[in-house]
């Protein structure tokens, strides 16, 4: 666990550089407000908006006022994880799930840090652990520290249960971060009605092993999430075309599908350096 903390500083460390050095700015580029709410009435003034006059108060007859509104800071920043038997796939010292959760991690101290509610879901087929949205480091480390010693109960993966869940769970518009490696059919539906409801991050995770397979001839594949094995042929230079087709078919379909409803995207390899991949990541939305 220290050493799990002390990996997870060393990349907060090493964003917050990045991010301040760039952009001037701060983590709150990437956690922004979800909204506006009421602050004020002032006298209109020329070249106000029309449609912010308060027409209720203005026609009491001593002058015309507008409503002045301000940016919500309180605001709710919520993990879905999927810790599914698909994520246990790579080398054995940092498989996808290695990754995905030093990512949710540094992202959740992130958070903390802007006086955010924080909550997570992790989630295979069912629910595996749920942490209420709530502020204060200790939440912070509390999420960590669940997320660190989380054993899956369930193999399999059901997105499309957890984004109804979280749809269902959180009540008001929130940022919300989705980390998986989206193996699984039928969620499209429910991510649409996430991303228009909610400020959506997807976080694509991925093996290279998912994409260009080494030539290793007839070996054994274990599914863990069906338990089953099959053999295959590696060195098939069909076999090889098509699973590579399928993993970049799926991920264009996923990216144009945030596109098309202003959830945010990136694809994270679980064995590269996430930093400058999530410091660019701050940087588009900071000027969305």
């Amino acid at each position: 666990m220290d050493e799990f903390l002390a990996k997870l500083r060393n990349f907060d460390i090493r964003i917050r550089k990045a991010v301040n050095s760039q952009m001037r700015g701060s983590f709150r580029s990437i956690f922004k407000g979800t909204g506006l709410e009421f602050s004020d009435l002032r006298t209109y003034q020329y070249g106000d908006d029309v449609r912010a006059i308060d027409w209720n108060v203005s026609s009491k007859g001593h002058g015309t006022f507008v409503k002045v509104f301000r940016e919500e800071k309180d605001q709710t920043v919520f993990f879905v994880v999927d810790v599914s038997a698909s994520q246990q796939v790579g080398p054995r010292h940092r498989d996808k799930l290695d990754a995905t959760k030093e990512v949710c991690g540094v992202l959740a101290l992130s958070a903390i840090r802007e006086a955010n509610y924080v909550g997570m879901y992790c989630f295979s087929d069912q629910k595996e652990r749920y942490l209420k949205p709530a502020n204060g480091l200790k939440t912070g480390y509390q999420l960590i520290m669940n997320l660190y010693k989380l054993q899956p109960e369930s193999t399999r993966t059901s997105i499309a249960d957890a984004l109804l869940f979280t749809l269902n769970v959180l009540k008001r518009r929130s940022v919300v971060i989705l980390l998986s490696d989206f193996i699984d059919l039928s969620y499209e539906h429910n991510l649409k009605a996430l991303a228009k409801k909610h400020d959506l991050v997807v976080i694509h995770l991925y093996d290279q092993r998912e994409v260009k397979l080494p030539k290793l001839g007839i070996i054994p594949v274990h599914d863990t999430e069906t338990g089953r094995t099959v053999w295959v042929n590696t060195s098939s230079a069909s076999f090889r075309k098509g699973l590579h087709d399928t993993f970049h078919q799926n991920q264009t379909r996923l990216e144009r599908l945030c596109k098309q409803f202003n959830a945010s995207y990136i694809a994270l390899d679980s064995q590269e350096d996430f930093v400058p991949k999530l410091v660019e990541l701050f940087r588009v939305r900071k000027y969305q």
